[in-house]
């Protein structure tokens, strides 16, 4: 098991790390307010970033989404890429992967998914109907990827539903979709809910990809104000109690990123990462939320202003935690697949 990025992950994720620095500032953020940031998106559509995902894999694109998550960015990488890059590539047909990856890959088309499956929608005559409450990126989408109550996946034009805009705890332009006998295209060919719970697996591993970056970004705050804000004559960072809190802190984010190595490593390598997956969510939300907590409580009353960039961190941290399933949901299923001696 080898987690090394290959050259070209690593290239990747410079490249993005530069994009995101040089465009996902305080400034820029504070001015898109909960929108996407349209030109941030475009600009690494341009340097080939999304189309890239096919070939770096899931491990590529949670090194991607982890530059995302230092800086909070407000763009559909995480969506496009695991809901309809990687969704489209491993399951799609090959008419479907000529027709729909060239423009979700160069930025033009947006993917999002109406993910965990709730049995809320079902499919008739390749028609669906039913609601789903919440969906990230929904108004900025051109297909969305929604399973039904037997967990065939269908994508769905964006134009042809009805969306309803829904306010998050993070700024995900995400919104309520309504299906009422929507015409829908099956993805791939294949009978049965393998695709779906294949696509879930990714979705959760990409997600904790993202989390471990919104918390190392909240971490590295906290580091930098603890370093050189004084009290009674000393910086914070000299005090024991603030450098136990960071130690636990950095250890509950590299927690988060190894597990969720191991998860894409095993789904690039063919091998049944399920459990794997899981696990990494779990951490994600857990660990996750404790990241972000202590990332505002280190910068004391600071910590408390909205307009604080530290403050975007707390946000997605905790949209993070409930997203593709909370702690307690995600142990009882990790719990039922040992129980069941799933080998992975």
């Amino acid at each position: 098991m080898d987690f090394t990025p290959t050259e070209e992950q690593e290239a990747a994720r410079e490249l993005a790390a530069r994009i995101l620095g040089d465009l996902a500032t305080h400034e820029r953020l504070t001015a898109a307010g909960t929108a996407t940031d349209a030109e941030l998106w475009k600009a690494l559509s341009a340097a080939g970033l999304p189309a890239a995902v096919e070939e770096l894999g899931l491990l590529g694109l949670v090194l991607l989404l982890e530059e995302q998550g230092r800086v909070t960015a407000q763009v559909p990488l995480a969506a496009t890429g695991v809901y309809g890059v990687l969704a489209v590539a491993r399951h799609g047909t090959a008419a479907q992967r000529a027709r729909l990856l060239p423009a979700l890959g160069d930025g033009t088309a947006v993917a999002t998914g109406a993910f965990p499956a709730t049995g809320a929608v079902t499919a008739r005559d390749g028609r669906l109907s039913g609601s789903v409450g919440w969906v990230p990126w929904l108004r900025d989408a051109t297909w969305v990827l929604v399973p039904d109550a037997d967990r065939a996946l269908w994508l769905v034009r964006a134009e042809d539903a009805g969306i309803e805009a829904v306010e998050l705890t993070a700024p995900w332009s995400a919104g309520r979709l309504v299906l009422d006998g929507t015409p829908a295209e099956r993805l791939g060919d294949r009978e049965g809910p393998g695709p779906y719970e294949d696509v879930l697996a990714a979705a959760r591993t990409a997600f904790a990809g993202l989390q471990a970056g919104v918390c190392a970004g909240s971490l590295a705050r906290a580091v930098a104000y603890t370093s050189v804000r004084e009290q009674f004559g000393r910086p914070l960072a000299t005090r024991q109690a603030v450098q136990l809190r960071a130690a636990d802190a950095y250890m509950d984010t590299e927690s988060i990123r190894v597990t969720t190595y191991e998860a894409a490593w095993r789904s690039d390598a063919g091998l049944d990462c399920a459990r794997a997956a899981l696990t990494a969510a779990w951490w994600a939300s857990e660990a996750g939320k404790r990241v972000v907590h202590s990332g505002q409580h280190l910068h004391g009353g600071m910590g408390a202003d909205l307009d604080h960039p530290v403050h975007r961190h707390f946000l997605w941290g905790r949209q993070l935690d409930a997203y593709l399933g909370h702690g307690t949901q995600l142990l009882a299923e990790l719990g039922d697949l040992l129980a069941e001696g799933d080998p992975a």
